[in-house]
């Protein structure tokens, strides 16, 4: 075939079909299928004993090995606590070491049962996955400092709630008192206030510091289109992942800010230390070998603090341990005032679009109170937005049409010439103003979009268990209906029982009518004449129905609803350019093929 027009959009849709299927391969099923277990097996690790800091004051390491008891009875096993009860929360604070290390969250379930377990972020060393949270003090000298071994007195409050914070204290037998006032608000945000008084006659210069542990990762964690590991801020993001440190004596990685946060993250939940904003810190992530696993800790250390003789010093320092809601990101980005915060959210490469989509999709849901209505009107928005693109697009499409009789008669004239065919094709096009790459422009738009909307609906936490009318009870997951449950007639899931290379089996009724709807798409215009380009757009429909079994929800209600907008839309611009429709003459000649000339009126 010489025409480079023909070869170009084959190029254009096989790139497309490859992007999209490697997607398919890489994303979709391997992570949706994660998704059905994730919620029950949340990793939480810890640390492995060390020897004591260093004279420099560098952070001392958690210590403890695991046994794998159930976690209540860890928890009975741990000593006295504080109980945790917010609108948000609860849990329980150990005394010994004054630990996070017992966290649930109260709004958010493993399942869209509301009887269901609540998501337990923190969990006390013994269980399987321990994860946990200390602050504390090094030295430069050889004053004893708090541990994980220290018992802290509670000397005043008895449950921790907001506003009512309670006060820990502990006294050292060497001249210094160390009292901790921890507070929290409704959300996730608790406020730990140290304070060290030197009741020696010498000065004592101490370091402060805060560490997030972890042990052992289960492989459900993993995904390929998600950033999962460690998460930190000191203008600019570093965030190395949990295989970076594969490998054993993998360097801790260094660095070092005075405005920033840093900590572990899921996909849904984070658990991060904040230093006092405007005070210098060195931090580390760290994964190092343990218990035939991993261990990873991610921690800071502030510069000197020194107390005189008699004097007190005093330092402030915040945990952040729940679910990253934007606005509540965005609410501490402001106060206490965490610089960018809103940078736990794995917004992705497209980030430019994946934040204006889900601000303007979230205002939709507050307008509507129904994330599924919204989505529909971010498809008319988004069809509004890129309509004089689309317009653009029509005319070319008009003139390429009415021009298409001279381009036969070029073709025939220079048939054993491809240069000159070529070369008379271009001055025809400049001729009439025609420019071929116009009709392809909204077509660039899809893959931003389509990775940005991905990221919006897999990433952020208020899509997580959004319900749709019908039988959509969770957006951000595939359709639980297909021919393997009877399209729902059969109580199971089948995303939940298939392995992950075969998911896109479990075709759902949302992307069998986004096929259809694509498929009538492409019935709009005739068919191509090349049978390649034909055969090519026959296909797309059944490929990308396959394709999008796995997809969220959210993301197959979008296309199917932008689908049926673009078949109007795009109706609309052709009937405006005097273009001929043939929607309905290609559908009858498709039911004809399908049913051997029978028409679709007879029998009616």
């Amino acid at each position: 075939m010489n025409d480079n027009n023909n070869r170009n959009l084959i190029l254009f849709f096989v790139l497309s079909g490859a992007i999209f299927f490697v997607w398919w391969i890489f994303v979709g099923q391997p992570a949706m299928k994660a998704e059905q277990d994730r919620a029950a097996k949340l990793a939480k690790v810890e640390k492995h004993p060390a020897p004591p800091p260093a004279p420099s004051g560098s952070v001392p390491t958690a210590a403890g090995a695991p046994a794998h008891m159930p976690r209540a009875k860890a928890l009975a096993a741990s000593g006295p606590r504080v109980k945790i009860d917010t609108p948000s929360v609860d849990g329980s604070l150990m005394l010994k070491g004054a630990r996070f290390d017992d966290l649930r969250l109260k709004n958010y379930r493993e399942t869209t049962d509301p009887k269901s377990p609540e998501i337990v972020l923190l969990a006390p060393k013994g269980t399987q996955y321990p994860y946990f949270v200390d602050f504390g003090w090094a030295s430069g000298s050889r004053q004893p400092m708090p541990n994980d071994q220290t018992l802290w007195t509670l000397k005043s409050g008895s449950v921790l709630s907001p506003g009512k914070p309670v006060t820990l204290e502990w006294n050292n037998g060497h001249g210094l008192v160390f009292t901790r006032v921890i507070s929290v608000d409704d959300k996730f945000l608790f406020t730990v206030t140290d304070k060290v008084t030197n009741m020696t006659k010498g000065a004592a210069t101490l370091f402060p510091y805060a560490l997030v542990v972890r042990d052992n990762v289960p492989a459900e964690q993993h995904f390929w289109v998600l950033h999962e590991g460690f998460v930190g801020w000191n203008g600019t993001l570093v965030d190395p992942t949990y295989d970076d440190f594969k490998e054993d004596n993998t360097p801790a990685k260094a660095f070092s800010g005075n405005k920033g946060w840093l900590g572990i993250t899921d996909k849904y939940w984070m658990a991060a230390v904040v230093p006092p904003q405007g005070e210098n810190f060195d931090a580390h992530f760290a994964g190092d070998a343990y218990a035939g696993g991993k261990a990873y800790q991610a921690d800071y250390r502030l510069g000197a603090h020194t107390a005189a003789a008699g004097a007190t010093i005093s330092v402030t320092q915040h945990l952040f341990a729940g679910a990253k809601v934007v606005d509540v990101l965005r609410h501490y980005e402001d106060s206490p005032g965490i610089d960018n915060f809103i940078m736990a959210v794995d917004w992705g490469w497209f980030w430019y679009f994946t934040q204006p989509l889900f601000w303007v999709l979230d205002h939709f849901y507050r307008f509507l109170g129904n994330f599924g209505l919204a989505i529909l009107l971010l498809t008319v928005a988004v069809k509004a937005v890129t309509f004089p693109i689309a317009n653009a697009s029509a005319k070319t499409m008009a003139k390429m049409k009415k021009v298409q009789p001279e381009q036969e008669k070029i073709k025939e004239r220079f048939a054993d010439d491809p240069v000159k065919q070529q070369q008379a094709i271009m001055d025809l096009y400049k001729r009439e103003k025609v420019n071929p790459l116009t009709g392809c422009v909204p077509q660039l738009l899809v893959i931003p979009v389509f990775f940005s909307l991905y990221k919006v609906f897999f990433v952020t936490i208020e899509m997580r268990q959004a319900p749709f009318y019908g039988w959509i009870h969770d957006l951000a997951a595939p359709d639980p209906t297909s021919i393997i449950n009877l399209f729902g007639l059969l109580p199971f899931n089948p995303h939940a029982i298939l392995p992950s290379f075969l998911a896109f089996l479990s075709i759902g009724v949302w992307p069998i009518l986004m096929g259809i709807t694509q498929w009538v798409q492409t019935k709009l215009n005739p068919a191509p004449a090349d049978p390649i380009q034909a055969r090519m757009f026959g296909l797309m429909p059944i490929m990308f129905t396959f394709m999008f079994a796995t997809f969220p929800a959210g993301l197959v209600i979008y296309y199917t609803w932008n689908n049926i907008l673009g078949v109007a839309q795009q109706w609309y611009i052709m009937n405006r350019q005097g273009v001929e429709v043939h929607l309905f003459k290609n559908l009858i000649e498709t039911w004809k093929k399908l049913t051997g000339g029978a028409s679709p009126a007879k029998g009616t």
